[in-house]
């Protein structure tokens, strides 16, 4: 297939979470995440500030900032009647603020960027 240079601001990827539930276990959870196509100069920006914090716990980065400036919509997340989330800052301030989400999703978002698994 040839290359063909994209210029959509965003993409759908598959976001996979694990997430406690009762008796001890992990329940996987899933949902479709819209990201922002961001340009590879910030991608290596963000990875740069996050070994630097290996080294310096006062670098103010975190997976839920990153997941907050790669996430930009989603499709599949429900509410506990089962119906569909709208998106919007207050739904997706809510949702990052759920423990293990924002890791889940920036997971995702590297491994979407990058091509490869991550390895637990």
């Amino acid at each position: 297939m040839a290359f063909v240079l994209s210029r959509s601001a965003t993409y759908t990827w598959p976001v996979v979470l694990r997430l406690p539930a009762d008796g001890g276990r992990m329940e996987r959870q899933t949902f479709d995440a819209v990201f922002n196509r961001l340009p590879q100069t910030r991608i290596n920006e963000i990875q740069d500030q996050v070994r630097a914090k290996q080294n310096d716990p006062g670098v103010e980065i975190t997976d839920q900032s990153v997941a907050d400036e790669v996430l930009a919509g989603w499709a599949n997340v429900l509410d506990e009647d089962g119906e569909e989330v709208p998106f919007s800052a207050k739904s997706k301030a809510e949702l990052l603020d759920i423990p293990a989400v924002a890791s889940g999703i920036v997971v995702a978002y590297f491994e979407s960027v990058t091509g490869n698994k991550a390895k637990n």
